[in-house]
């Protein structure tokens, strides 16, 4: 059975998300996106994208085109960010509720980050985050480090391959699992 994954590139055109020394977090995430999107097809998975392109779409039509997309799985991609710089470091995965393959696929993708160098700060409910809410499908938002981290940045750029690589293969060893 081949799986659908939805992937998400958060926030873009006017809303920039977090920022910090001029880097903007929708660009960040949608390169990564693009790049996770790239290493899921290249494995035989059918990807599917909220946007491609800097535009703006509101959590909920995210969420829609998922949906839409008969996906199987909805990855939202995101960086943190602190109430000060350099505050915090590290991934974290956010889920609806706790149990099935979201928290599976969520403790998949935080392992496979933290074989990076990132420190794993976990996996968190959130119940009031529309693209994990209003999803059919299990969904996760993967906070790729904190945008206002000079640790993690560096490891986004130094190892960005490497990190759409552990997103990636999180995706994958999940689905894997699925498949047995």
């Amino acid at each position: 059975m081949a799986y659908k994954v939805t992937v998400d590139a958060g926030h873009g055109g006017f809303d920039n998300g977090a920022s910090y020394n001029g880097r903007k977090e929708k660009d960040d995430t949608l390169r990564l996106a693009l790049l996770v999107g790239q290493i899921l097809a290249e494995n035989g998975i059918d990807v599917n994208y909220t946007r491609t392109t800097d535009r703006y779409q509101s959590p909920s039509r995210k969420a829609e085109i998922g949906n839409e997309n008969n996906s199987d799985l909805f990855v939202s991609i995101h960086r943190n960010a602190a109430y000060e710089p350099n505050a915090y470091h590290g991934v974290q995965t956010l889920i609806y509720d706790r149990g099935g393959i979201k928290e599976e696929l969520a403790n998949n993708i935080n392992k496979e980050l933290e074989n990076v160098g990132y420190q794993n700060l976990g996996v968190e409910e959130r119940r009031n985050l529309a693209v994990l809410r209003q999803t059919n499908m299990p969904a996760v938002l993967v906070e790729a480090g904190f945008i206002d981290s000079d640790i993690d940045n560096k490891l986004f750029d130094e190892k960005f391959y490497e990190t759409a690589n552990a997103i990636a293969r999180g995706i994958i060893r999940t689905v894997m699992n699925q498949q047995t």
